[in-house]
């Protein structure tokens, strides 16, 4: 069967969804996602979008490990008393 609707979000868009991509500056690209880039909200087309999300994914997979990691390590439990303590 035909996919008679593949695409009818984008029909009634100027230029059918088409335009410049401010990141990469590619004309006549598909600029279909919105992202805030310095404080305003632009539309990006399909592979910045992706290059952003993985940058962002890379940077949050290197400060993770930096702050989960206690600076000193504390024991779980008090150590037991010992005969010359006592």
């Amino acid at each position: 069967m035909s996919k008679s609707h593949r695409g009818t979000g984008i029909r009634s868009m100027a230029s059918h969804g088409r335009g410049k991509c401010p990141v990469c500056g590619n004309e006549n690209i598909k600029v279909l996602y919105e992202k805030e880039i310095d404080g305003n909200k632009v539309m990006i087309c399909k592979f910045c979008n992706a290059n952003l999300k993985n940058k962002a994914r890379k940077e949050a997979k290197v400060a993770a490990p930096a702050a989960e990691a206690p600076a000193v390590e504390t024991p779980a439990e008090a150590p037991a008393e010992t005969e010359a303590q006592a």
